[in-house]
């Protein structure tokens, strides 16, 4: 699922990837494409400043030092590739306190791995991916370690049905289509039984507080370590004492000896000038979270500064794609007031959906399919599944009911890849073959989608769909 569109992770890899294994993956994408003799290593961005002429030429003047020496170029067009966690966010403003505490506190940035915590009584801000990580395994060792979260989180297990690994069961066209088509009070019903389905999220203290499905990490380690008393979840924290913290809830837990902050990460451009400040805060200011509305000649763009329910990887491939034929003029887009209209509308939006929700700051967890099909349309690479179901239905049945996976986007149009049909086809092949290191001549084998789904899969959703909205109550539909 994390895999470039045209560049499949060697067989051997496993599901889910140790990150050296992700790292050496990069390394051979680099060698393969031989994008290592245009990439300076080493080197500082200091600047990004307009070229005196930028009105005319577009052009920007980039400073940069390495080995002690400052030096300075003219571009022709920026790609900020710094994404969401360049900056960390440690608000000890937000816990009295803290400055007074005696034990130790860090970033989760900072932290590496459990040592120097054994025997120790460890707190651990904020759930969401790292914290729930960092819990789990400082747990192992600790004498306790309490996790304290403000809103809660759904958690998912990397297993889904079968050992099959859920995202490729989850992250589908049909489940989208499933989502956009029931009623929201339906689909909100759904959502709960799935993720309840594990564990019962309030018998845990996770159940989210606020009414957005978005909030959810993956961690197979971490409801177990609770259930054996490893981790104690906890509220928000409302201030500290020297060694102790207490609660929201006027609990109070004594002798804490290290506190670390999995509080997330601010947007951070220093190296921008500062008229680009404000329109790069948040990827909301942005046209497609990717291109700054305002400037007279778009070639500027912010990369991976986006948060989808899928894999980045490919969602910064594609957006990579588009913003290289912007500027290389094989791709046009809306003029300056169009863009900002656009802009401000999607904001109103966002206002509206969230202001009910306590608590929101606004960010938002937008989706992977409907992004990656959005930004697809704008390059002229999103598959017609209809004329797929007309000249290829097999490959059809396996880009709507299969995991949308990055080579849907090689199908068709510009970069158009030869192997990306014989790769959406063998994908279930592709997740079994890391786990084949015991053959057995008895072995249960999915097919992408059996002739069971296509003689009765179909009508039976339709059906399904047709009385859900006939028997639908009216708040449902509301």
């Amino acid at each position: 699922m994390s895999s470039f569109s045209d560049f499949p992770f060697p067989e051997v890899c496993p599901n889910f990837l140790h990150h050296s294994v992700l790292l050496e993956y990069l390394r051979l994408y680099a060698e393969h494409f031989q994008l290592l003799d245009y990439i300076h290593l080493k080197t500082t961005v200091c600047s990004v400043q307009k070229h005196p002429d930028f009105t005319a030429t577009g052009q920007w003047v980039v400073y940069t030092e390495k080995d002690g020496q400052r030096k300075s170029a003219i571009f022709d067009a920026i790609m900020v590739c710094s994404g969401l966690y360049a900056e960390r966010n440690l608000p000890l403003d937000s816990f009295p306190g803290i400055k007074k505490f005696k034990g130790r506190y860090l970033h989760s940035w900072e932290y590496k791995d459990p040592r120097g915590l054994e025997g120790k009584r460890v707190l651990v801000l904020g759930v969401g991916n790292s914290g729930g990580d960092i819990a789990a395994e400082v747990s192992r060792t600790a004498a306790k370690v309490f996790l304290s979260t403000r809103s809660g989180t759904w958690v998912l297990s990397r297993i889904s049905n079968a050992g099959w690994p859920f995202d490729m069961v989850f992250t589908s066209r049909f489940m989208n289509s499933i989502q956009k088509l029931l009623p929201a009070g339906t689909t909100k019903k759904m959502r709960t039984s799935i993720f309840n389905r594990w564990f019962n999220h309030e018998n845990y203290g996770l159940i989210p507080l606020e009414s957005s499905w978005t909030l959810l990490i993956v961690n197979d380690e971490l409801p177990s370590c609770i259930l054996c008393g490893a981790v104690v979840v906890k509220t928000n924290v409302k201030e500290f004492t020297e060694t102790s913290a207490i609660f929201e809830d006027g609990t109070v837990e004594k002798d804490i000896d290290v506190v670390i902050f999995a509080t997330g990460y601010t947007t951070s451009f220093p190296f921008l000038e500062e008229s680009l400040h404000s329109a790069c805060k948040s990827n909301v200011s942005l046209y497609k979270k990717i291109f700054p509305p305002h400037l007279e000649k778009q070639t500027l763009a912010i990369i991976g500064f986006v948060a989808v329910t899928g894999s980045l990887m490919p969602a910064v491939e594609l957006q990579a794609r588009w913003v290289t034929r912007v500027f290389n003029g094989s791709c046009k887009l809306p003029t300056m007031s169009q863009m900002m209209t656009e802009v401000a509308k999607h904001k109103e939006d966002l206002h509206k959906r969230f202001r009910s929700i306590p608590r929101h700051k606004g960010k938002e967890r937008i989706s992977f399919i409907e992004y990656m099909d959005e930004i697809a349309t704008c390059i002229g690479v999103k598959p017609s599944l209809p004329l797929l179901f007309l000249t290829d239905p097999k490959l059809g049945l396996e880009v709507f009911f299969g995991p949308c996976t990055s080579y849907q986007f090689r199908l068709t149009g510009p970069g158009k890849w030869e192997k990306a049909r014989s790769t959406i086809l063998t994908q279930w092949d592709r997740a079994l073959k890391p786990l084949k290191t015991r053959v057995v001549d008895v072995s249960p084998k999915r097919t992408s989608v059996s002739c069971w789904v296509i003689v009765f899969g179909i009508p039976a959703f339709l059906g399904f769909i047709w009385l859900v909205f006939k028997y639908s109550s009216p708040s449902w539909l509301s």
